[in-house]
Formats: structure tokens, C-alpha cells, sequence
């Protein structure tokens, strides 16, 4: 991406926060009344001052992660596997909590400017996310014009209100005008002050995106990614420090029917043309930042996936190429969050700050450990960047997670300890899983007397089979390239002459013409004893497998042939992560290549004892039955593997 267009799609959701961060904070010190709304200034400055050492911060771990350096890779790197949890538990709750927060300030947004929706802001809520979801599904992807549009906006319309304010303030000398008479709630004292700080400290959710998307950039990508984090914090401080300064110089102070922003921009430009752009602006760009958690929240349980702390549907792509299983759950669980805080954005601000500033801590840790590890050129000042904003972060951490504790933060600090609790245990049991399913020193040998190859040199020739289009194949037995044996008929007739072949008549078992096709994801002892099974019939086995890159199936090949290469094996590489679809395109292209045989896909099923942990298992038996069923003479079975856990 360029940096004009990345700017705003990467820093839609930290800009965005403008709506609600000083809105946040300012509904905390008002509890204090007039003397209360005077600690705004201060307090305002203090997370200035935060943004500004997390924004350097992060400039460091972009130069250290070139290839993109999101909180839980950093922190599993650098400080190891429990703390990469933690700070992956700290992200998925920011990421479930960025869409309900942007979807509540938005409907505030709307309700603003028309207070006939207020009743049914929770419903409005809710359809907003499904679609959001529907959008995400269909593979809907932040780029160009059409996303930059809402951020700039969104801009635009925060400096104009920004201006005319102070302008309006200039004619008075900039004299505060007196708030109006608030309910004293508590005292003014110093729990008050930091809950404050704790609060409006939640403008800075989404710091981290551009750290994360480095690889997006154009060459060079960590120099403009660094460029342009340095733009969105610069953005960000002055929509943050104006707004505050104009609630303070126009005597503004939170109400429930109506947003800070709103409020501003009545006094500022009426009821005309700016106050609803202004309103719209904001609207739009809080739509944009809860979309991208739909791009951050699946890849990180992609990664979590990958390392075997979530189930392995989550790294399975859908048809659209996105992570759909992480897009639901996304959706479902923000749904919840909202509708049970009944899409008030101040009761789910206590709950936001624990896990952004828990994933910042563990981030910005984690660099201090990788700059005393490398010792590299410039490491004393990057480690001291990291290490404040380290500090900072932990210090509103811990902050938000005691003064918060009772107003909901003990939801998001349970929510980290169950997912803690929940990602070990799936991590043992995939291990325990995979011990049980290594190869032993004696491997499983199959009698070369039970086989006929499709690319023996003995078979009859036949119609050849072509690997499907667009697909890369690789053979067994020394054959490379496509596919180049066929599987003869033994009568030598052409494909679909004879008696009923293709039509399902067969009426004894010396019509059927049989191909075993066993996928085979990884050489362990559940693939073996599926291909020892398809052997042990004595017809025709081909073993097919699914690389995810070249490099991939070049291991895969490896191992193969290590292994003895015992029978013909095709490789199909999918480029996109999408493995059921590469094995369905190919059965198909056998199917339709050579009617006349009965197909049967032999899967290896591993068996567990609970039915929770089936969960973590894919029912690729299933999947391939129900894509399959269309065609005639294909059969799917499965060989069991039990494994006791």
C-alpha cells in the first residue's frame, strides 16, 4: 500500500478513538463536579504524553519486525509461550471489544442527531455487525479510495470543529466558559484521577495495526510503515489535545443523551450542513475501525491455530479466501458484548482498557528483552523507548484493572484467565495427539506384491490423468511433473464404452475398475494405516497431498522418499492455505477424466474419547461426502485411529 492509503485504512480504529477517549475520561472526572472537570487539562496532557512514548515505542518494533511484529509473535519470541498467550488473550479481547465499542460510539453517533433512534440503538447494533459479518464473509478487504474516504473525513471534520472553536474562543480572549452544575458524586482525590487517566487512555487502541501490517507497505516497507505511524500519532495527539481543549474552553460535560462531539458541534456550527457532516464523519469511521478487527482478529488465531493453542479450523481459509470460522466467532462474541451491555459505550470502556494496555505491556516488554539479547547498532536508545513505553503501559494496566475492577475490568480479567486455561489445555492435548501419532524407529513397510501403480511401466496404457488446472503435481516413483501414467482398462476400451461404465450399473465385482485415493496431510501412523489399508485391497493407491507452498511440498517430498516411496504419490500446492478445495477439485478432474472407475477417498480419522475434544479435530470425512455426493462412483470412508487422552 501506499502510505497516502494506508494512513487512513491502518489508523482508522486509533483516530477513530477520539470519539469516545475523552468523552471516557471526562465522564469519570465529572463525578468529581467542577473541581473534578478541572483535572481535564492535566490529565489529558498525562496521556499525551503516553501516546507519544507508546507511538516511539512501536517505531522500534517495526526496525526490529520487518516482516510485521504483532504483540503475541513478540512477546512468544521474546519472553516465551505464556506470556505470548497473555498477550494474545490481551488481543482478542481488544480486537471482540473494538467492534462493540465502535459499533455502541457510532449508534451514539447517530442517536445524536436523531434522538427518535435511541430506542432501538441496541437492534440497529446488532444488524450493523451481521453486516459487518455478511461483508467479511464475502471477502470485502480494506483498500484503496473507498476506505481511505471515512478516515479522512473523519479528520477533516474533527480539525474544522477544532478550529471554529477556537476561533470562537479567541473572541473572548479564550476564557473558559463555566461548565454548568454537576452532581457532586465522590470527592476529588487521587483513585478519581488515575480511573480518569485509565479511561480516556483508551484513545489509543489501534497503535498497534501498522506494526502488525508492515509486510502491506511498498518498498521500502519498515521505513514507510515507520513514516506513517509517525503521522497517525501526530494525527492522533492533535484530534486528542484539541478536542479536550475545546470541551474545556466551552464548558462542555458529558450527557447521556448526547455525545461530547455532538455537543461540540452544535455550539460550533448549529444544526446545518457541518453538524451533520460531523456526525456522519464520525459515524463512518467508527463502521471502518470495527472492520478491522475482522482483518486482525482472524490471523491471530490463525497464528494461534498454527501453534496449536486453538482448534485447526481457525487456519482453514473459505472459499472467498478469508479466515471465515475466526469472522464468526468474531461477530458472535462481539454480538454478546453488546447486546449484554445493552450498547453502552461507558460501561464497556472499563473492560477495553485491560486487554489493549495487557498486549501493549507484554509488547513493549518483550522488546526490551530482544534490544539486551541483540545488542545491536542504537540498542541503548530503542531499549529505552521500549522500556518507557513498557512502564507506562503497565502502570495503566494495572490501573485500569484495580480502580475498574468492580465497573466490569474483572470480566476481561477473567475472560484472560479462561483463555489461558482453555489454550494449554487444547495445546496438551494436540501434543499428546501428535506423540501418539509419531512414526516409530520400525516403520510400517507395505509388500510391493498388493500394489498396481497408476505409473507402473507394466500397466496397459490408458487415457492419462492431468493434474487439475491451474495446480502444480509432483509424482512418486521417479515420475515428476504432471501426471503422466494412466490407470489402463483392462479390456483396453475407451473411456466410457462398455457395460454401463460411469452410470453406477455395475451388477458384479469383476466390472468395478477401482483407484484408492488416500490424502495424506503428514507422514504419521494414522496416514500409514490408511495407506497400508488402500493397499492391503490390491488395487490401484494413489496418495495425494496438499502443500501449502513449493518449499512445502519439496519437504513433503522429501519425507516420501525417505520414507521409501512405496507408492505414487501427486502433490497439488495451494498457495492460499485452502486445503479441502484443492482435494475436491482433484477427485473431481479424476472423476471426469475417467468415468469408468469407482473412486474411494480412504481418510485417516483420528478417534478421541470426549466429544470436546472432537472439536479440535476437522471432519474432513464429512466435508468431502457432502461435496462429493453429486458425482457417481466416488466413494469416502475412513480408517480410524484411536488415540486415549
Amino acid at each position: 500500500m501506499r502510505k497516502l492509503v494506508a494512513l487512513p485504512v491502518l489508523s482508522a480504529d486509533a483516530l477513530s478513538s477520539v470519539a469516545y477517549g475523552p468523552e471516557a475520561m471526562l465522564a469519570v472526572l465529572v463525578l468529581g463536579g467542577a473541581a473534578g472537570l478541572a483535572y481535564s487539562v492535566p490529565v489529558a496532557l498525562a496521556i499525551v504524553l503516553l501516546m507519544l512514548a507508546v507511538g516511539l515505542s512501536y517505531r522500534q518494533t517495526i526496525r526490529a519486525y520487518p516482516h510485521g511484529g504483532g504483540s503475541y509473535i513478540v512477546a512468544t519470541d521474546n519472553l516465551g509461550r505464556l506470556p505470548g498467550l497473555v498477550a494474545a488473550a490481551g488481543l482478542m479481547t481488544d480486537y471482540i471489544l473494538t467492534v462493540a465499542v465502535s459499533v455502541s460510539s457510532g449508534m451514539a453517533a447517530v442517536t445524536s442527531a436523531l434522538p427518535g433512534l435511541a430506542d432501538e440503538a441496541v437492534s440497529i447494533g446488532v444488524l450493523v455487525i451481521a453486516l459487518l459479518l455478511a461483508g467479511n464473509l464475502r471477502g470485502v478487504r480494506q483498500a484503496g479510495a473507498l476506505f481511505s474516504a471515512p478516515t479522512y473525513a473523519f479528520v477533516i471534520a474533527i480539525a474544522a470543529l477544532v478550529a471554529a472553536g477556537l476561533y470562537d474562543a479567541a473572541g473572548r480572549d479564550f476564557e473558559p466558559v463555566p461548565p454548568p452544575p454537576t452532581h457532586l458524586a465522590e470527592g476529588v482525590g487521587l483513585l478519581l484521577v488515575m480511573r480518569a487517566f485509565a479511561s480516556g487512555s483508551t484513545a489509543m487502541t489501534g497503535i498497534e495495526a501498522i506494526s502488525n501490517a508492515v509486510p502491506a507497505f511498498q518498498p521500502v516497507a519498515w521505513r514507510n510503515a515507520r513514516t506513517t505511524l509517525s503521522w497517525m500519532i501526530g494525527l492522533l495527539i492533535a484530534l486528542f489535545a484539541g478536542t479536550v481543549a475545546l470541551v474545556h474552553l466551552q464548558g462542555v460535560v458529558p450527557r447521556s443523551e448526547e455525545t461530547v462531539l455532538s455537543q461540540l458541534a452544535r455550539l460550533s456550527f448549529g444544526s446545518g450542513f457541518m453538524y451533520v457532516f460531523v456526525q456522519a464523519a464520525t459515524a463512518l469511521v467508527l463502521l471502518l475501525a470495527a472492520n478491522t478487527a475482522y482483518n486482525d482478529f482472524p490471523r491471530v488465531l490463525f497464528l494461534l491455530a498454527r501453534d496449536r493453542h486453538a482448534p485447526k479450523i481457525f487456519t482453514r481459509l473459505g472459499d472467498r479466501l478469508a479466515f471465515s470460522n475466526g469472522i464468526i466467532l468474531l461477530s458472535v462474541a462481539a454480538a454478546l458484548v453488546y447486546v449484554a451491555f445493552e450498547g453502552r459505550t461507558a460501561a464497556l470502556i472499563p473492560l477495553y482498557a485491560v486487554g489493549v494496555f495487557l498486549a501493549f505491556t507484554l509488547s513493549q516488554s518483550g522488546m526490551v528483552v530482544h534490544w539486551w539479547r541483540r545488542r545491536d547498532r542504537h540498542w541503548r536508545k530503542s531499549l529505552c523507548f521500549n522500556a518507557t513505553g513498557a512502564l507506562l503501559s503497565a502502570i495503566v494496566f494495572i490501573t485500569a484493572g484495580i480502580t475498574k475492577f468492580q465497573e466490569g475490568a474483572w470480566v476481561a480479567i477473567l475472560t484472560v484467565a479462561v483463555f489461558l486455561l482453555v489454550t494449554t489445555r487444547i495445546r496438551r492435548h494436540y501434543d499428546r495427539v501428535a506423540a501418539a501419532l509419531r512414526l516409530h524407529p520400525r516403520l510400517i513397510e507395505i509388500p510391493g506384491g498388493t500394489l498396481a501403480p497408476p505409473c507402473a511401466p507394466s500397466t496397459p496404457p490408458g487415457r492419462p490423468l492431468e493434474a487439475p488446472s491451474g495446480a502444480k503435481a509432483g509424482a512418486g516413483n521417479g515420475v515428476e511433473g504432471g501426471i503422466e501414467g494412466g490407470i489402463g482398462a483392462e479390456t483396453g476400451a475407451e473411456t466410457g464404452a462398455g457395460n454401463g461404465v460411469g452410470t453406477e450399473a455395475e451388477e458384479t465385482p469383476e466390472e468395478i475398475r477401482h483407484l484408492s485415493v488416500v490424502p495424506v496431510d503428514a507422514l504419521q501412523l494414522a496416514s500409514m494405516r490408511a495407506l497400508a489399508y488402500a493397499a492391503s485391497l490390491q488395487q490401484p493407491v494413489l496418495a495425494l497431498h496438499v502443500a501449502l507452498s513449493d518449499e512445502d511440498a519439496e519437504r513433503f517430498r522429501a519425507a516420501w522418499l525417505l520414507w521409501g516411496d512405496h507408492l505414487p504419490l501427486r502433490i497439488v500446492v495451494s498457495p492460499y492455505r485452502a486445503v479441502v478445495a484443492p482435494l475436491i477439485s482433484y477427485i473431481e478432474s479424476l472423476h471426469h477424466q475417467r468415468p469408468d472407475l469407482t473412486i474411494t477417498v480412504i481418510i485417516p480419522e483420528i478417534v478421541v474419547r470426549h466429544w470436546w475434544h472432537r472439536l479440535l479435530h476437522s471432519p474432513l470425512a464429512g466435508r468431502l461426502k457432502r461435496a462429493l455426493r453429486h458425482l457417481p462412483k466416488i466413494v469416502v470412508t475412513t480408517v480410524p485411529f484411536h488415540v486415549v487422552d
